[in-house]
């Protein structure tokens, strides 16, 4: 079984979650099976291995689980993206549209140089909203977007169209 394959298996599907209608993709099960997280981060740095990476920048939560263990393989550091309020120094923060109002997510003024070359990781590409407000972010510190990794893209939600205007280099293991 090659890792798309397995990646499928494993990932659970939950029906009517956060709400009616909605068939959430759960990545959990994923964790269960190290064999499986080593595969992840190993295919995934290898489909980095030809860029110049300065940073692996990881969205909460989910982006943190394999951004940081993707940021050790390669030996480079690991930068968070929080919803606002939740870091605790002196933050950038940037603002994106949500189906219903506003969020803001931020970094730490410190966290990335300017013209650095960061990857932009997360769990699942939806609609690339939050995706987006990173890559954004990332604007502010005068750097730019080598790449996006997602374990999951759901490809009908069109995610990527948003996406590609910070970097064409973008990555899922799956698609759905």
């Amino acid at each position: 079984m090659n890792l798309t394959e397995e990646i499928k298996k494993t990932i659970r599907d939950v029906p009517d979650f956060p709400k009616l209608g909605i068939l959430f993709k759960d990545i959990t099960p994923i964790f269960y099976n190290q064999q499986l997280c080593n595969a992840i981060v190993e295919e995934s740095a290898k489909k980095l291995a030809d860029l110049k990476v300065d940073a692996i920048v990881g969205v909460e939560s989910r982006g943190f689980l394999f951004g940081l263990l993707l940021a050790n393989k390669m030996n480079i550091p690991f930068v968070l993206v929080r919803k606002a309020g939740k870091l605790p120094y002196k933050t950038l923060s940037q603002e994106y549209s949500l189906e219903y109002g506003t969020s803001k997510i931020e970094m730490h003024v410190d966290s990335i140089k300017k013209g650095w070359n960061v990857v932009i990781h997360d769990d699942l590409l939806a609609t690339g909203g939050t995706a987006e407000a990173t890559a954004q972010l990332i604007h502010q510190f005068g750097a730019s977007v080598s790449a996006f990794t997602f374990i999951v893209g759901l490809d009908f939600l069109n995610g990527a169209d948003k996406l590609s205007k910070h970097s064409n280099n973008i990555q899922c293991l799956v698609h759905y």
